[in-house]
C-alpha cells in the first residue's frame, strides 16, 4: 500500500484540477451541463483513482487503477482539443493545460513501469 498524498503523481494531477476548474469558469454557460461536467469529471478521475488504486492490496490492482487514470488523462487531452478546436479556449491557455496533462500522463506511465518491476 502506497501513501497516496506522497506520489507526486497525485499531487501533479491535484494541481491539474485546480487548473481546470479555473479553465472551465470561463467557458460559455450553456455547456454546464455538457462538456464542463464532463472536462471537469474527467480531471477529478485522475486523482481519484491514483488515491484509490494506492489502497488496493496487490500492485495488479493498484495498476488497473492507473490505467483507469491514464485513461481519464486521455479524455481529458481530447476534451481541451475540443474545446480549443470550438474557441471556447484560447491557444496559449490550452497547450499549457495540455503540456500538464501530457506531463501527468508520462509521470503515471513511468509509476506503472516502477510497480511492475517491484
Amino acid at each position: 500500500m502506497h501513501n497516496f498524498k506522497e506520489l507526486k503523481i497525485w499531487q501533479k494531477s491535484r494541481i491539474l484540477v485546480k487548473e481546470i476548474y479555473s479553465i472551465t469558469e470561463k467557458l460559455p454557460v450553456k455547456e454546464q451541463y455538457g462538456i464542463i461536467s464532463q472536462i471537469q469529471r474527467a480531471s477529478i478521475s485522475i486523482p481519484s483513482n491514483i488515491a484509490e488504486g494506492s489502497g488496493r492490496s496487490g500492485i495488479k490492482d493498484f495498476n488497473r487503477f492507473l490505467e483507469i487514470a491514464l485513461g481519464s488523462s486521455f479524455e481529458l487531452e481530447t476534451l481541451i482539443i475540443i474545446s480549443n478546436d470550438l474557441e471556447y479556449i484560447k491557444d496559449e491557455n490550452a497547450k499549457k493545460i495540455i503540456d500538464q496533462i501530457q506531463e501527468v500522463q508520462k509521470m503515471i506511465f513511468s509509476f506503472k513501469n516502477t510497480l511492475i518491476k517491484q
